[in-house]
């Protein structure tokens, strides 16, 4: 009886985040371009690498200037260049989570370095910086994942329980709230 009724909660949170993806990909917009100020005038972000990982791929190059003191247009041929020399040589995939995140944590710091050296700055603070800039971009997802959930409770697409449950799948990295899809 106890697996059964842990087999039915399954197929409920299950359920409630594919819906919560169908609902998602059913009411997506396509935003209508609208024109751009000036470069000097609006912060730049790098394109995501071909193959790249989307918004995870890009850099707030307005904001990681401002915490290093350095000038935008230097600091974006400084990631480049630190980019094509800490591109990888091979394509590998980690089996295990603690592989890929000891490869993640080295691909960073191999980056950081690059970038340091690149700008003539101190690793500790482009690590610093950068560490800020990913910390800044995780608080602002969360609040993003937040506010889908809330709207998705408020329209009775998902019970609140529903929601709790999914916002857990996204905390352990099961599931992505909100995205885009593939």
């Amino acid at each position: 009886m106890k697996k059964r009724t842990v087999a039915l909660v399954s197929a409920a949170v299950l359920t409630a985040g594919l819906g919560v993806g169908a609902t998602q990909l059913a009411t997506a917009e396509t935003p209508t371009p609208s024109p751009t100020a000036s470069p000097t005038d609006s912060p730049q972000k790098t394109p995501a690498r071909k193959g790249g990982h989307g918004d995870r791929a890009k850099l707030d190059l307005s904001g990681l200037a401002s915490k290093l003191g350095v000038d935008e247009t230097k600091l974006s041929e400084a990631v480049s260049a630190a980019r094509k020399a800490t591109a990888p040589t091979e394509q590998t995939k980690p089996s295990e989570a603690a592989d890929r995140e000891a490869a993640r944590a080295a691909r960073q710091a191999a980056f950081a370095k690059a970038l340091a050296t690149e700008l003539g700055i101190d690793e500790a603070k482009v690590t610093a910086a950068l560490d800020e800039l990913r910390t800044e971009r995780e608080a602002e997802r969360a609040a993003q994942n937040k506010a889908v959930l809330d709207q998705a409770v408020k329209d009775g697409k998902l019970t609140q329980a529903e929601a709790d449950a999914v916002q857990k799948a996204a905390d352990q990295g099961i599931v992505r709230i909100g995205g885009r899809g593939r």
